[in-house]
Formats: C-alpha cells, structure tokens, sequence
C-alpha cells in the first residue's frame, strides 16, 4: 500500500501510513499536560529524525530477522555533496475526509496540491495521526544551542578536513543521535535542551495537512529525506473521543486516563510512526494535578517536581532500548501505592499505603527521612530479600557470561554481570484506595515470586523495574504488558478477601505470568508483521504455564498434571472458537508468503485489525499456545524451555516473524526432520491453515483422560444423577444432596461448569446445590464467568444478580455473555442485560461497548 492511495475507512484492515522507509524517528521528546477537566492531553512532541534506506530497504519474502540495528542504524544520508539533486517521492496522502492545511498560523481548506504532490516537487513527512488537533508544524533549530557546542566543533573540525555536509544542522543532529550508550544521560540531557530550542530562522512553521489516518508534513523547496529538517516540534492536543486514549473513572469514582492498548495503538495520542519496523527512544515530561500519580512506560525520577507556576507536578520518564511508538504507555489517576506488610521484628507492625502525590508535596521521597519513606524502603529491602523465591537459584548458564548481541546501541541488561544475577527487579503495584488491600495482600505478595520465576525460565529481565497497576473496571482484557509497567484488570483479585489462600489466587498468579512472559516476547523481541500476533500472545500463554508452575513451587508430577487440565480447557475453548468464527481469521500467518513485506515507502496494513469479531477472539493466544506446546513434544520440554533461553540470547532487542523462531529451532534440534518436521510442514499444517491440525486432534483424547480432568468427570456424573433425580416423582422439602462432593480447584470447577452447559437440562435444586456447594459466588472471575452461562441458560433467575454483578465488575470477560442473555428472547434476561448496559456504558471500553450495543440495541 502507498500512501497517497485512498484508503476505504471502513475496511477491517488498519492503515500504517507512516513512510519508514523514507525517513525514521530516532527519538522524541513529549512535554504534555493532563486536563482532567476537560478530557484533554495537550503539549508539543519534537521529533528527531534521519534519513531511512528509501525503497532499497524493502523487506523480501524470506528475510530473516529486522535487528534495531538495522532499523536505526546511522545511514551514510546524513554526509553527502550539497550539490546532490536527488528526487524525492511523494508521500502525502488523501482520504475523503474534511482535512486542513496550516501554513505557519494561516489555515486553509485545501490539503496539499494534488499536481505538486504527484510531480515529486517537495518531499513530504507522513505521521500516524488520528483524532489529534494539530495547531503548529515547526522546524527547530539546534545549532545556536550553547549545549551543541563541542559537537558542533566536531562538524567544523569535518568540514576543515574537506568533508561535506548538506547542511551543518543534519550534521550536528546525527552527531547528537550517534552517541554511544554508555554516554545516554548525556545524550537525553542533549536531547531535553534541544526540544526547548527556538524555532529555526523565520519562524520555522512548516506546511501540514491531516486525513483520516495521517498527519503530513512538508518545507517548500525541500526535495529529498536528506535535506528534510531533522527536528520537528509538533503542537498539539488530543481529543476526548481519540481512540488511543481512555478517560473513565476509576472504582472510587475520580477521573483518570490511560492509554489501553486500542486497535490503533499511540496514533490518537501522539503523531508517530506505527509501523513495528520505526524504533526510537523517547523521553517524556508530563505535568499531571497535584493530588494525581503518573505512571509511564520508561525509568522514572523517582520524586515528582512541582510546577509552582501552574500549582502541578512535573513527572519526568524515558526509555533506553529502542522501541516501537505502539509499545508507550502512559497512566494518571489517583492511584496509591500498596506498601507490603512487615514483619514485626522488622518494622514494628508499621504498614499502610502512600500516595505518591503526597510524598512529592512535602517534598519526600523514597530515600528521605520521612516515616513513610522508611517504611517504604524497608518493605521494599524484605519483599526482595525474604521473598524472592531461594528455591528459583539454578546455577548459570555458561552462556550468560558472554552475550553477543547483535541489536543497535543501547544500554543493554543482557551484557550486564549484576543483570544475570537480580532475580527480582525493584518493583510497585498501584490501585485506587478502594482496591489497595487486595492489590498488597494477593498481586504484592505473588509479584517477587512471578518475578524470580521469569527470570530462573528466560534469563536477565529486559528491563531493570516494574510497575503494576489495577486500571479501571472498564478495561477489555485481564492484562496487557508494555516497557516498565503492566496494566491488570480488577478481574483477576479473588473475592475471598485476603485470607483466601493460595488457590483463590492461582488467576492473579497465572495472569501475572502471562504478562511478564511478554517483557521478553512481544517487547524484547517483537513482531515485525503485527499479524503474526502469536509470536507474543502464543508464546506468553505457554511460559505462564512454566512461569507459574515455577512461582508454585510445583514438583514435577503436579506440573504435568496443571499442563494437562489447562491443556484440556484450551483444547475446549479454541475447538468452539474455530466453529464459530471465519476461516480467515483461524491462520496465523495471514499474510502468509507476504509476511513482512511493506511498500517501497514503508507503509503497511494491519490485516484483520479493525475486525471487531477479532477484538474478543483467542486465536493466536491459542493456536500459538499448542503450536508450542506440539513442538516441546517433538524436542522435549526441558530442552525446549532451554531453547527458549538461547532464543532469547540472540534475538533480544530485534523484531522477528515466525520462520526466525522456527529455523533456529530446526537447525538447533535436527534430528526432528527425521520425523517430517521441516518448515513447510510447520507452516502447512499450523501457520496458513485454519481449523485444527491432527496432532491436537489426537493429543485432545490424552488430555481427557488425565487424573484431573478425570476427577471433574466423575464430579459431573454424580451432579447430573442429582439433577435427573430432583426432576423426577412428589416435591421434597429443602432437598440437600446426599452425595459427598469432592473439593476442586479453580480450573477444575471451570471444567465442571461447562460440561454441565453441554447437558440439555439441570434442575433448579441441583443449580442450588451446587451454587450452595462450591461457593461459586466468591471464587475467581474465571469460575463466576462459566457460573452465570449456566445461570443464563437455565434461566436460573435466583442467581441472576450473580450475572448482574459479573457483568459490571467482571468488563474485561463478560462481552458475550450478553449476546446469551438476549438470544433466549427471555423478557427478564433482555431487560437484565439492558440494565447492565445502562449501568456501564459511559465507562466501557470502547470495542467492548460497540459489540454489546450491536447485541442489545
């Protein structure tokens, strides 16, 4: 796709507009401020740019891995004759949309002229932008900065020696961009003073124009990449209905936002490039109401600083290892911090919370001499010295003592000797106060332990602290993972309260597994072809089995035995997934012999990704998972969960499609083409077909008879003997079962669940009996969600405030458990489902809620 082509907006494919190949950010600097008031984020963003590899740099069909080396990687652009003419490509695009054109403060109806764009007069810049009010386009000028002056010496030193620049300024820029890493603080306080610098000579406004998807940015008389401004400062403010952004109210009902993760990644918060192959670093200010916590993708200075003009506090962040735009995250609510609770010997019994908001007001911090920073520091010394897991000390691979990494420059974890040896990465967790016991009594306590597990199964954490944060009801999913920081749902807490054992807290243990899993895949090593979506959700969803069962202390019998009943439960949920979806939507590899390929711009489509049918869909969390899970059988479980761990060694800190992942495993294992496994055979039977392969066909009859799932399938025989024996012969009074039902886990009561909803008919006494019998009502969110189908299906109006309270407390699981409710065309569950919808909407995510309407309305 080029980008001056139409797009149709409503298309389930999602445009990346961005011409990457053409020219790349390498850094940005936001300075933004947080309007809670009036749902607005606004600020300018300054763009670093150089010049890419234009079309040459079109990925072929079978190319291996895309390295940040190779994406950032300085380019001989910057250095050339100043009487070089070269002809730019056009890059702007159009869209049947209201646009605008800004020159400077002139504003105008009219988009860029068709007829100079399609004669290549000018080179234009094209951003990802959607939902974003764009008020000024300018070219920054670093070269009077006092700051540049000894780089600015070198470029004069050049000059002197013959060599020739096309101008001083992309000189001076790509000296700033290349320092080394071990120079970075240099290099970020460099990047910091040259955002603030004055716009270049004449005011600097560069001409823009905005569509649907794009922002696009030009300079008269400017023909090429090369001689494009190498600085941008874009103002701007983000829109209350942008669909990056979600402005909602937290479960003490105070307004916050956050960015979730939509269909459209960052674009509706800043302009950026999306496209995965556009790493950059980035550095960000954000001035947020004083009583608020900003959290952020990135290291942080720990202390908030106040603004005393604006009566606000300043929160700065920034990130070292080149990422992706999509990958930002950003948090500001009137969150708290969970402190964990010491032992008395340690502190006295002192525990409480702290509100980061106060700690910045007085002026304390973590290391100053406050009570509550003292209390801080001492929680934090005992969570990581009595609770980060001694059992997890496995003796070090040789390997890790010499890790070559073949990734750009940046300040890397895996070369770090005192990296290998941290098993558990400083860390907070945050809630609103309502949520705050729960968040320290069950995500507190399991995060050293999840912590030390990720690092005894992969190795050096990619990235050096964590921040969790319990978002708003209103969130889509159980999870999701970015830099420094993990978003999860209040789903995943039990309803027992703090006492409520191990048990009541597998799915907080489990789900924390899962998005630690993607510090290494989907963030560390990302997809280069964002279709390919089970090279992070597959993978995440079998290492949190191994994760877990490690964080559990698990011996090995108990270990195969929770593989097997997950395996059986994933077996049951894809096998529905598949016969209720396309096919087109079953294959993994969409793209298929297209994988990877972008225009000779850059710009791309994500396939499928606007399909609102994809948004609940759990294919490739699925199908990945027992892809994996069919290759550990072919090599060997210890030896595939080691493999994981070289992979992880050489493909850190790149982006990678499937043949990179499958070819080292191949060529690592060979004796596994003796049985036909080649890559073609991988790709035929798993990656470019829907439906499902043989093998899982075959391996769902073993899972079956597995002692776990045995056991629930003998639970369930005595149930429906119950129930036939309850709808039979004269009324009993207050009837009680008389068989001694065996006490089941968590997993096993979902297996349970929904064997009973594949049988025609259940009484309503045995429905008592069995709600009665398991306490269905406090257990986990998993559980609850498989109770009210049943409660739903049986009409089993006694409970349906079970389903009330799930489907407004439970957001991120319950979408269609309304399309149940309205498809019996019973009056009371319509009206149930109606009510639940009026009671939630405002604060629904956005997808969610369109799918629901769609059932409802």
């Amino acid at each position: 796709m080029e980008p001056d082509v139409d797009l149709d907006p409503n298309t389930d494919d999602l445009p990346l507009r961005a011409n990457t190949n053409h020219i790349l950010v390498k850094h940005f600097v936001l300075d933004l401020t947080v309007q809670l008031h009036r749902k607005v984020i606004g600020g300018t963003i300054v763009l670093f740019l150089e010049p890419g590899l234009g079309g040459q740099s079109k990925h072929k069909v079978g190319d291996q891995k895309t390295s940040r080396a190779e994406v950032n990687a300085p380019t001989e652009a910057a250095v050339c004759d100043d009487t070089g003419d070269g002809a730019g490509v056009s890059a702007a695009g159009s869209e049947a949309t209201t646009t605008r054109c800004m020159v400077g403060t002139g504003e105008s109806s009219l988009g860029f002229d068709a007829a100079e764009r399609a004669a290549g007069e000018d080179f234009t810049v094209v951003l990802d932008c959607r939902d974003l009010s764009i008020s000024k386009v300018e070219e920054v000028d670093v070269t009077s900065l006092p700051s540049m002056s000894s780089l600015l010496e070198e470029v004069r030193g050049e000059e002197a020696d013959g060599k020739r620049f096309i101008s001083r300024s992309a000189a001076l820029l790509q000296k700033l961009t290349s320092i080394p890493s071990n120079q970075w603080r240099e290099q970020h306080r460099l990047f910091s003073e040259c955002s603030c610098a004055p716009a270049a000579h004449g005011g600097g406004s560069l001409e823009f124009h905005t569509d649907l998807w794009s922002l696009q940015v030009r300079k008269r008389g400017v023909g090429t990449p090369e001689k494009f401004p190498r600085v941008l400062r874009i103002s701007y403010e983000t829109r209350p209905e942008g669909g990056s952004v979600r402005w909602t109210k937290d479960q003490d009902g105070r307004v916050c936002v956050y960015t979730a993760g939509s269909p459209i990644n960052n674009r509706a918060l800043f302009p950026c490039q999306e496209p995965p192959v556009a790493m950059s670093t980035w550095q960000a200010r954000v001035r947020a109401p004083s009583e608020c916590v900003v959290l952020m993708s990135g290291e942080n200075q720990v202390i908030p600083v106040k603004d005393e003009e604006k009566a606000l506090l300043i929160w700065d962040y920034y990130v070292t290892m080149t990422m992706p735009a999509s990958t930002f995250t950003l948090a500001v609510g009137h969150w708290s911090e969970a402190i964990a609770e010491l032992p008395a010997a340690a502190a006295k019994g002192v525990m409480g919370s702290i509100k980061c908001g106060e700690l910045a007001k007085t002026g304390a911090g973590p290391s100053a001499g406050t009570e509550a920073a003292v209390t801080r520091k001492l929680a934090q010394q005992y969570s990581m010295e009595k609770r980060s897991l001694n059992h997890t000390k496995n003796r070090r691979d040789p390997a890790d003592h010499c890790i070559s990494c073949s990734h750009g420059d940046y300040p890397c974890r895996f070369t770090e000797r005192s990296a290998w040896s941290q098993r558990v990465v400083p860390h907070r967790v945050f809630a609103p106060i309502s949520l705050l016991p729960k968040a320290q009594a069950e995500v507190l306590s399991l995060l050293p332990r999840c912590l030390a597990a990720a690092h005894a199964t992969l190795g050096v954490h990619p990235f050096p602290r964590l921040d969790v944060l319990i978002v708003p009801a209103g969130f889509s999913s159980l999870g999701m993972a970015s830099p420094h920081i993990v978003f999860l749902s209040q789903s995943v807490l039990s309803r027992t309260g703090p006492g409520g054992g191990e048990l009541a807290r597998s799915l907080c243990g489990s789900r924390l597994c899962h998005e630690l899993a993607h510090s290494w895949f989907g963030l560390a090593i990302g997809a280069r072809d964002w279709t390919e979506e089970w090279i992070s959700e597959g993978f995440a969803t079998y290492l949190e089995d191994v994760i877990w069962a490690r964080a559990q202390q698990l011996d090995p019998e108990e270990v195969v035995e929770q593989s097997n009943l997950k395996a059986s439960l994933r077996w049951r949920r894809l096998s529905d997934e598949l016969q209720n979806s396309e096919e087109e939507l079953q294959i993994l590899r969409p793209n298929m012999e297209k994988t990877g390929e972008v225009s000779e711009c850059g710009s791309s489509v994500v396939k499928h990704a606007l399909n609102p049918d994809k948004t609940f869909m759990q294919v490739h969390y699925l199908k990945g998972y027992f892809l994996l899970t069919f290759l550990a059988n072919e090599v060997g479980e210890p030896q595939f969960i080691h493999f994981f761990r070289l992979f992880v060694k050489k493909f850190h800190g790149q982006l990678i499609l499937s043949q990179d992942f499958l070819r080292m495993l191949l060529t690592t294992f060979p004796d596994v083409a003796r049985n036909g496994l080649t890559l073609a055979a991988i790709y035929a039977d798993w990656m470019d077909r829907p439906g499902i392969p043989k093998w899982l066909y075959e391996r769902s009859a073993v899972w079956s008879q597995a002692r776990l799932v045995k056991e629930v399938k003998a639970e369930v025989i005595k149930w429906i003997l119950l129930s036939r024996s309850k709808g039979k012969g004269r009324k009993r009074k207050r009837a009680e079962p008389k068989v001694n039902y065996k006490e089941l886990r968590s997993d096993q009561l979902v297996l349970l669940l929904e064997l009973l909803l594949e049988e025609a008919e259940t009484s309503v006494a045995t429905l008592r009996a069995l709600q009665r019998a398991y306490t269905l009502q406090k257990q986990d969110a998993e559980v609850r969600h498989r109770w009210c189908e049943l409660v739903v299906k049986t009409r089993f109006s006694q409970a349906y405030d079970d389903v009330e309270h799930f489907l407004v407390n439970d957001q991120a699981m319950g979408v269609y458990l309304y399309g149940e409710l309205m498809v019996h065309e019973d009056p009371g569950q319509q009206a149930l489902a109606r009510r639940c919808l009026s009671l939630v909407r405002e604060g629904m995510d956005r997808s969610a809620r369109t799918v629901v309407e769609e059932m409802v309305l």
